[in-house]
């Protein structure tokens, strides 16, 4: 039988989730490719892939999805990873450069300026580059290994001196906003492909990977070309790899929230794999 085939998005907060897959006895089980959070959902969309870590939001618009249970790439408090960067405070800004690679933060970035900074700015997509995103708009978006290089410098205003520009936490805004969590993506599946033996192995490859951590973050010392200790900071005390019930409850607070911008059709409830499978059972 041919493998399943495994869309994974190539950030450094996923690294724990397909360690087991990667570099641990699961290794050649599945068929990995890695892409941006975007394409990870194109690919699931497409029947490219038959699972894929997709932005969160991306359940809601790709039909005939299940979510794997208790795996998640989720943030409580502060992310440090997605940030939104302007030249001025928050209520001046009038246009926003939105990363093409995001999806989940995009609509994140909606509703906040709706709902929390009462602002209506106009959004464009661009490639992330934080220089050239501000020279065409007031703030930018950025997600991913990107803006946890950024989130390391001072706070604070131009383009020409980037220790005075404004940085705002995109999960700390919304924890502001709603008391809840953010859930930023899932494993997500074609209902048909699931079993417990997939399910079993998905967590067991994040539990394997949350023992290695700290070897991740030596790992990606070189690539990412920031302290090993600052990384694995991010990955215990930032990112939380689990679809708990806090969890559970931010992310329906989030597609009520989308819902109601029109940003999805409609808010459907979430369909958990675990649990069709012990109704088929």
């Amino acid at each position: 039988m041919s493998k399943l085939r495994v869309s994974v998005v190539q950030y450094l907060n996923t690294a724990p989730l397909v360690w087991g897959f990667t570099k641990g006895p699961l290794r050649g089980k599945y068929e990995l490719s890695f892409t941006v959070p975007s394409l990870c959902a194109e690919a699931l969309r497409t029947g490219a892939a038959d699972v894929a870590i997709i932005p969160a939001i991306e359940y809601q618009r790709i039909p005939g999805l299940v979510i794997l249970p208790d795996l998640a790439i989720a943030s409580k408090k502060s992310v440090r990873s997605l940030l939104l960067i302007a030249k001025r405070p928050i209520a001046e800004v009038r246009s926003i450069a939105l990363d093409q690679s995001s999806r989940s933060t995009q609509a994140l970035t909606r509703i906040l300026c709706a709902e929390h900074w009462k602002i209506a700015p106009e959004f464009h997509e661009a490639a992330p580059d934080v220089y050239r995103m501000l020279k065409g708009a007031d703030a930018a978006l950025l997600i991913g290994d990107p803006a946890l290089h950024l989130a390391t410098m001072s706070p604070a205003g131009s383009l020409e001196d980037k220790s005075a520009w404004f940085k705002y936490d995109i999960v700390e805004e919304w924890r502001a906003l709603t008391g809840l969590p953010a859930v930023l993506a899932v494993w997500a599946a074609r209902a048909e492909v699931v079993t417990p033996e997939l399910i079993d192995d998905f967590q067991r490859s994040r539990d394997l990977g949350m023992e290695k951590i700290a070897e991740i973050s030596r790992e990606a010392f070189l690539e990412m070309r920031m302290p090993a200790e600052k990384l694995e900071r991010y990955l215990r005390e930032n990112i939380d790899f689990t679809l708990d019930a806090e969890n559970l409850a931010g992310l329906r607070r989030y597609f009520a929230e989308a819902a109601k911008l029109g940003l999805i059709a409609e808010a459907k409830e979430l369909e958990i794999a675990g649990a069709r499978l012990v109704a088929k059972g």
